[in-house]
């Protein structure tokens, strides 16, 4: 009897672990089985969030937020400048506009010390060119951020990660015809490390797209 139980407590031990492991989160461009992110769920993340309808007198649905002045104005002032350009102020003042707008952290990596993208994140960034040119997402103003590791000085990472911005943006319009102007790039160096516990890991170089969701700011 006594073995039998310790066999029952090894077997719940090992559910207890896997419903552990399954609850954890998964990078967005590897889900840890070297699967690479896919087109949908890139649309899924960065599609703006439609807002429920709400239970009345009246089916209509709700108009969506006024668009934020001051942000089309920064949009409308970045959009089509070069990334080396912006100033701290300006890059500050972007990521703050981008906070709370729908955005996905892909995992697309490149190699050391380079603006070049590694091979094994060339499939991530040709289902981010896939989905924004989807009908869910086309026209919007996306801001494609650069990101370093924490190796090398201040103006050198802030100098790579813009590079690397211009590297996916480059991608983008070569291969998927979106619109320069509706790819903002900013560099962000190694001011905003995604793990802060491990400043040299890989995850730290990379991209982060976010949708302003004001398609406004994307007319021609």
């Amino acid at each position: 009897m006594r073995s039998a139980g310790k066999g029952l407590t090894a077997i719940l031990s090992i559910i207890t672990l896997g419903a552990a492991l399954s609850l954890a989160p998964a990078f967005a461009g590897d889900d840890g089985n070297g699967r690479n992110v896919t087109e949908n769920e890139i649309v899924r993340a960065l599609a703006p969030q439609k807002k429920p309808l709400t239970r009345g007198l009246s089916i209509a649905p709700q108009a969506d937020p006024a668009p934020n002045p001051a942000e089309t104005k920064l949009i409308q002032s970045v959009r089509g400048r070069a990334t080396r350009s912006l100033s701290s102020t300006e890059r500050e003042e972007i990521a703050t506009a981008a906070k709370d707008k729908p955005n996905i952290d892909l995992e697309i990596t490149f190699d050391y010390n380079s603006a070049d993208i590694s091979a094994k994140s060339l499939p991530s960034v040709q289902a981010l060119g896939r989905a924004l040119t989807s009908p869910d997402l086309k026209g919007s103003t996306f801001v494609v951020a650069g990101h370093t590791d924490a190796a090398g000085g201040e103006s050198y990472n802030q100098e790579l990660s813009e590079r690397r911005a211009d590297s996916i943006k480059r991608y983008l319009v070569e291969k998927y015809s979106i619109a320069a102007t509706d790819l903002v790039t900013v560099g962000y160096g190694k001011s905003k490390l995604k793990d802060p516990t491990q400043p040299m890991a890989e995850v730290n170089r990379r991209v982060q797209v976010v949708n302003m969701e004001n398609k406004t700011t994307a007319s021609k």
